[in-house]
């Protein structure tokens, strides 16, 4: 199990402290300087460059999780993997110019105060405990559970203990600097993924022998990015509709990715990181799918233990001090997820619970002394969950937690995107949808998951086209609810001052449009 320590030499733990010590003297020192000017751990007072935002969103989507994953599908069906990343290039069009813009006039920090200021106090109510639970669970918990796996993959010591080691130090990380820590950090952490992936798929194709021989040696459909619509594990309709549900509600409305976004400078350095997001991601066929096709042609040997894949070239491939630097990256992805998660939990509990219900006269330290304290009870929180789904089933329950998250998401893209397209769109409507349709949404997923599972029940749609068609009887149902609505309460906000998107944003927008649009092309007409 942890054959990776027993090649760990004295170079691999001597680079591994020298990193560990290097984050913590960068999150002291922002932090102290933060102290200075009475800054407040939430939005990095509104400081962030492109570049900044570009990494600490792109850290924040890039877990441990999909490190594993992408490298694990690589394996078992090729380049498929590439449509989460590239058409997500649509979405994030979508945040950069329809919702970042309003966002940043309405000049909120939190996305429940966002729809608090169009429909009111019970709406931000709602919203916030939705979104305290969905970071719980989806982003501390997921992201803690898939880096306790690899610790323990890597190390060999039991679940708890590997949490337990990540969230101190992550916590610590976020208790000091808050977002302008986490981001300043991410810049450099993840060059550092970059350089690390991208030796390793180097040394794997020089070792298979190229391009051309790593072609021969894999089935031609693995370099198809669209596959028939009968293909049992991503069909092109289920991706063409089920995947927008889920990217809507993940990369426009969710806290912990929107955040950074919120901490921009201007609108224009907040839309130029959400580009830069965007061409990080056309990266993720040589960075993170690539060393599972590699390892197919290398090892195949693993078979069904395709979760092993990147773990494997690595510890094949890499010479002394590299593995170093792997447990590094490994080390760096999680204090990216679980730090902005962090930050994101604590901004929305003091921002629209403490603050909004408890202590309307809170000053700045009295705010940044309640959100360490959410950040505490975050880390104690997930620790308990990521322990407690190890010791139900492992690691199956993680694909069961995808899916869950493809439920939580269709009551959310239809409240935010009706809220933004629909003027009409009245308070009853967003609230039932939060509400009743969440409940809906999550009740179909229960039926799903555990009451008729897919594998016995095979009648089933793919799981992608599920979160799809609740999400159309949700935009329905609100649409009926708010023409119905004798005295409809709607979208109280003035939107005449919404900053205007300068030329150089649209031309960078439309040349990734283009480069994924090639991309597609390539890989499906070859």
């Amino acid at each position: 199990m942890n054959s990776i320590y027993n090649k760990l030499t004295t170079l691999d733990f001597v680079i591994v402290a020298g990193y560990l010590v290097a984050l913590l003297i960068i999150g002291y020192v922002v932090s102290v300087k933060q102290r200075k000017k009475d800054e407040t751990l939430f939005l990095a007072g509104n400081s962030l460059n492109w570049y900044s935002i570009g990494f600490n969103m792109w850290g924040t989507n890039v877990g441990p999780s999909s490190l594993l994953a992408f490298a694990s599908i690589g394996y078992a069906t090729g380049i498929v993997a590439g449509n989460f990343e590239w058409y997500a290039f649509v979405f994030l069009l979508l945040l950069a110019m329809v919702f970042a813009p309003r966002y940043i006039a309405s000049k909120v920090s939190t996305m429940p105060e966002y729809m608090g200021k169009r429909y009111g106090d019970s709406t931000q109510n709602i919203l916030a405990w939705y979104a305290l639970v969905k970071i719980l669970v989806s982003w501390l918990s997921l992201g803690l559970f898939s880096g306790g796996v690899l610790v323990r993959q890597i190390l060999g010591i039991p679940m708890w203990q590997s949490v337990t080691v990540l969230v101190i130090f992550s916590g610590i990380f976020t208790f000091a600097g808050g977002l302008k820590a986490i981001a300043k950090v991410n810049v450099f952490q993840m060059i550092l993924l970059i350089v690390v992936s991208l030796t390793l798929s180097y040394l794997g194709l020089q070792k298979v022998g190229g391009i051309e021989a790593l072609a021969a040696k894999t089935p031609s459909n693995f370099w198809n990015l669209v596959r028939p619509s009968d293909d049992a594990s991503y069909p092109w309709p289920a991706i063409l509709l089920g995947y927008p549900v889920a990217a809507v509600a993940f990369f426009c409305t969710d806290q912990s990715m929107v955040q950074s976004v919120l901490g921009a400078k201007n609108l224009e350095q907040g839309q130029l990181g959400v580009n830069f997001i965007g061409w990080l991601k056309v990266m993720a066929l040589p960075l993170f799918i690539l060393p599972g096709i590699l390892c197919y042609a290398l090892y195949p040997e693993l078979g069904s233990n395709s979760d092993l894949a990147y773990m494997t070239m690595v510890t094949n491939l890499f010479p002394s001090g590299m593995n170093g630097l792997v447990i590094c990256v490994m080390i760096a992805v999680l204090v990216g997820t679980i730090g902005s998660s962090l930050n994101a939990l604590s901004t929305v509990f003091t921002n629209d619970i403490y603050v909004k219900k408890i202590n309307p006269t809170a000053t700045i330290k009295d705010q940044i002394r309640i959100g360490r304290l959410t950040i505490a009870a975050g880390c104690v929180f997930a620790i308990l969950i990521a322990v407690a789904i190890d010791n139900i089933k492992g690691q199956n329950l993680f694909n069961i937690f995808q899916a869950v998250l493809g439920f939580l998401a269709p009551s959310l893209s239809v409240v935010f995107l009706l809220s933004v397209f629909w003027k009409r769109t009245t308070k009853k409507a967003v609230n039932a949808t939060l509400s009743w349709g969440s409940a809906f949404s999550l009740f179909v997923g229960v039926l799903y998951l555990w009451i008729f599972p897919a594998d016995k029940y095979p009648v089933w749609p793919h799981f992608l086209l599920i979160s799809f068609y609740i999400f159309a009887v949700l935009l329905i149902a609100a649409v009926v609810i708010s023409l119905v609505d004798r005295n409809p309460e709607v979208n109280v906000s003035d939107e005449t001052d919404i900053p205007k998107t300068s030329k150089k944003v649209k031309l960078l927008f439309g040349l990734l449009g283009l480069t994924i649009f090639v991309l597609y092309l390539i890989f499906n007409f070859h």
